[in-house]
């Protein structure tokens, strides 16, 4: 008999809801207090910062607002300081519409149709203990899925894990050298040295017209937000009793979209104005860093992921940016948790254990072990 999929009770949806915020309270629990203590305000200035959280004030800030792309504390700008230069980061104009071209055709339809088997085949070997009722890790599945892509996308020899690790580290390593107040001694070179490991996995074949900086970022980008969200993802599905969802061919992708709302992988976006403007009334003067608040304008905080019920789709779009600042690797990414959600589905794990990641780049858990519901595990042979 199928099962009708219904929508997640209350209680479930708190239990989710309170395990998915240690991973901010954990990892950045002062940050999380400023943020959550001013999200009612649209836009708020806080010193030589300005706060965006409102869902259209967002979306204003990333398509009206010239910005420097390569200023210090952004994306762009570490990018540009850890390397040559050059990446879809911090490139302007010309330049950066034809990086974002060759990406974009890459990560098309059929660039993820061809990446899809790669891991998949993760996802198979990986999961096959559950149906001997032995407990999973999600966080080295999530590595090693993503370092399998990785390594395919940018048609290198590297170990997938190795790939993953170095990945992770370069992003911890600059996010630290590029966190408010006075640089640590040393982060400076250990974000370099972490970044150059990382392009020396990542060497292109010969004749390869791909940089290694680009190859560099398209890694930790694709990385860290695969390693940070699937994990996530799967929690939300055990705690909030989304399985049926999941497990529904008509309502996944619909449940991918509220799941990626939800956790919102990159939910801040550092950005600096190249220009004077305005946001829900508050003056932004050329050179103020923009702190883009990508969870609160997703709704993350207060809708919580529903299927049946689920955000209009240019809200939830806006964890993946907006306008000429949108990912291209939006599709990738749900391609990637919408086989992951399949693939657990039909197991419906719950959680046994879940520790916080403190020290990565992006808010996510250090590990997060699972085991089968009992139901969906196959008989024993006897």
């Amino acid at each position: 008999m199928t099962t009708v999929p219904t929508a997640p009770t209350a209680s479930a949806l708190r239990a989710a809801r309170r395990r998915d915020r240690r991973v901010y309270t954990r990892s950045h629990p002062v940050l999380f207090t400023l943020l959550a203590a001013t999200r009612h305000r649209a836009a708020l200035r806080v010193g030589d910062a300005v706060l965006v959280h409102g869902t259209e004030t967002y979306r204003q800030a990333l398509t009206r607002i010239p910005l420097d792309r390569a200023a210090a504390g952004t994306t762009g700008g570490a990018s540009r300081e850890l390397s040559a230069g050059g990446t879809l980061f911090d490139q302007e104009g010309t330049g950066h519409r034809a990086t974002r071209r060759a990406v974009a055709d890459d990560l098309g339809a059929a660039g993820v149709e061809r990446l899809r088997p790669v891991w998949q085949n993760v996802l198979h070997r990986r999961l096959a203990p559950l149906d001997a009722g032995r407990e999973v890790d999600l966080v080295p599945l999530a590595r090693e899925l993503a370092g399998a892509t990785v390594r395919a996308l940018l048609d290198t020899t590297g170990d997938p894990e190795g790939i993953a690790a170095a990945a992770a580290e370069a992003a911890a390593t600059a996010v630290r050298d590029h966190q408010p107040g006075p640089r640590l001694p040393g982060t400076a070179r250990a974000a370099a040295t972490a970044t150059a490991r990382l392009e020396a996995l990542l060497a292109p074949a010969p004749g390869e017209a791909t940089g290694p900086a680009l190859r560099a970022m398209l890694a930790v980008a694709a990385v860290n937000t695969t390693v940070a969200a699937l994990p996530r993802a799967a929690a939300w599905c055990a705690d909030a009793g989304l399985w049926d969802q999941a497990a529904d061919d008509r309502l996944r992708p619909v449940l991918v979209d509220e799941l990626m709302r939800v956790i919102a992988p990159s939910p801040l976006l550092p950005r600096v104005a190249a220009a004077d403007a305005g946001l829900a009334g508050c003056p932004v003067r050329a050179g103020d860093r923009l702190i883009l608040v990508a969870r609160h304008a997703a709704r993350a905080h207060d809708q919580p992921p529903d299927a049946l019920h689920p955000a209009p789709p240019a809200v939830a779009q806006l964890v993946f940016g907006a306008g000429t600042h949108a990912c291209p690797g939006a599709r990738l990414a749900r391609a990637q948790l919408d086989d992951t959600l399949a693939a657990l589905a039909a197991h419906r794990p719950t959680v046994l254990r879940a520790r916080v990641d403190r020290g990565a780049a992006l808010p996510g858990w250090r590990s997060l072990t699972i085991r089968a519901a009992a139901a969906h595990r196959p008989p024993e042979k006897r």
